[in-house]
């Protein structure tokens, strides 16, 4: 027997201006940490809506495209790799997100947090679900949107440092992607704080 997709809710506090915020990135080796803030409609509901990482990439973008019309509200903002490496990757995902909420052209009265911390953005209310972009319909919008242009932007620099395969990996932590630093070192878009490599001590720093 197949298994039963579980339906997204449509919000959870009641308030007809909800934004659901989630981020992408925060665990790759390189690039910047992306989020997304989007107000949906308080009747919305898509059947292939669901939390970015269980999507083909073709949905992704499918969904992307209909999220973009069909929202209230959204943005995608994101904090670049110097300043992950003085915020730490906690407050600069935090960060990114109000940086998104910041770019919204309509004020939430709530906020749906993916994830379990948040720092108070504007005394609006909020609330932190775990794993929350496969359960509310508005966080798992804002992740198909965090990871989307997140991953376009990974492919932009992928054309300029083509030995990493960001193209492929974006970033994220592949035997490839380590063995692509050991041989040619770091680029500027790499996370300096994070550990890169096995042998973190001998890379060139350029």
């Amino acid at each position: 027997m197949a298994p039963v997709k579980r339906i997204l809710r449509p919000c959870y506090s009641g308030h007809k201006i909800e934004a659901g915020c989630d981020e992408a990135g925060r665990g790759c080796l390189a690039g910047p940490v992306f989020a997304a803030a989007v107000i949906l409609p308080v009747d919305y509901h898509h059947t292939q809506l669901n939390d970015s990482k269980q999507l083909s990439e073709c949905l992704r973008y499918r969904l992307r495209e209909e999220i973009e019309k069909e929202a209230i509200s959204w943005s995608v903002e994101h904090v670049l790799p110097a300043e992950i490496d003085l915020l730490n990757i906690l407050r600069a995902s935090i960060t990114a997100m109000h940086r998104a909420l910041n770019k919204l052209e309509v004020l939430p009265e709530f906020l749906l947090i993916d994830g379990n911390r948040f720092i108070n953005y504007k005394n609006i209310p909020h609330q932190c679900i775990i794993k929350g972009d496969s359960r509310y319909c508005s966080i798992a919008a804002a992740s198909i949107l965090a990871k989307t242009y997140r991953d376009d932007y990974m492919k932009r620099i992928h054309k300029q440092y083509s030995c990493y395969g960001w193209d492929k990996n974006k970033g994220y932590s592949t035997s490839e992607h380590r063995l692509a630093i050991e041989t040619h070192g770091i680029s500027p878009h790499h996370r300096k704080s994070f550990r890169l490599t096995d042998s973190q001590l001998s890379l060139d720093f350029r």
